[in-house]
């Protein structure tokens, strides 16, 4: 089980939260000029990495507050937490098993 360091309320057990997907996908600004393809694509398609990836979390079983978590979608290794509106940490992907050095 992880354990999840909620920014509002500390560290709580993962069965306390809901995770939403991928973070940081900005809504277009004038969604009724863009065309049928551009609006599926904002809706539907998200990145789907091995490692490093930005998502948004839920504290449904607590203060009920959103947040991000970047993930390594290998280890489930949380790299940070961070509320909304804050920037992406900047976060190197670790290297893997014969990567090199």
């Amino acid at each position: 089980m992880l354990l999840i360091e909620c920014p509002f309320c500390g560290p709580r057990a993962e069965v306390e939260f809901r995770c939403s997907g991928e973070g940081h996908i900005a809504r277009p600004e004038t969604p009724e000029n863009i065309s049928d393809e551009a609006w599926a694509d904002y809706v539907y398609m998200r990145t789907n990495p091995k490692g490093l990836h930005f998502e948004r979390w839920m504290h449904q079983h607590g203060c009920r507050r959103w947040f991000c978590v970047a993930r390594d979608t290998v280890t489930h290794k949380i790299r940070a937490i961070y509320k909304l509106g804050e920037a992406k940490p900047a976060l190197d992907e670790p290297k893997t098993e014969g990567e090199g050095a």
